[in-house]
């Protein structure tokens, strides 16, 4: 099976401020090309002011993070149009980009996104689950 997956900025984070974690390991296989990443410029921007704001990151710093994620994922446009999270509109844009995206998964550690546990068939998880699902034969 091919797996499409759109990584929640939460997972980005993880994966870029930690490198043995399960974002981290769920990225690897992104950038290996086992799983297809998708992303929006929504999820990017969002990515970028985490960093700049939180982790207090230079702007160099930011976008080179940006860019390397970019690398590996497929860019794809999303209308803002879509209402999937009523308690974090914030995470219609993650749900929005997997449905134009034609995802499988959503991997995220967003407790909003993870509630909803399917969207029109797209499966919502952690890291981990999504981990060991490819490591299952």
């Amino acid at each position: 099976m091919q797996y499409i997956v759109v990584f929640d900025t939460n997972i980005l984070l993880s994966a870029l401020l930690s490198t043995n974690g399960n974002p981290f390991r769920c990225l690897a296989l992104a950038k290996v090309g086992q799983v297809e990443s998708v992303t929006c410029q929504e999820i990017l921007d969002e990515f970028a002011e985490k960093l700049l704001m939180k982790f207090k990151f230079s702007e160099e710093m930011a976008q080179a993070a940006v860019q390397e994620v970019r690398r590996f994922s497929r860019l794809i446009e999303i209308s803002e149009t879509l209402k999937a999270v009523p308690d974090d509109p914030d995470d219609d844009m993650v749900v929005e980009c997997a449905v134009i995206g034609n995802a499988t998964h959503i991997v995220t550690g967003d407790k909003h996104l993870l509630s909803l546990t399917n969207h029109q068939g797209i499966v919502i998880l952690k890291a981990a689950e999504f981990a060991a699902l490819l490591s299952t034969p």
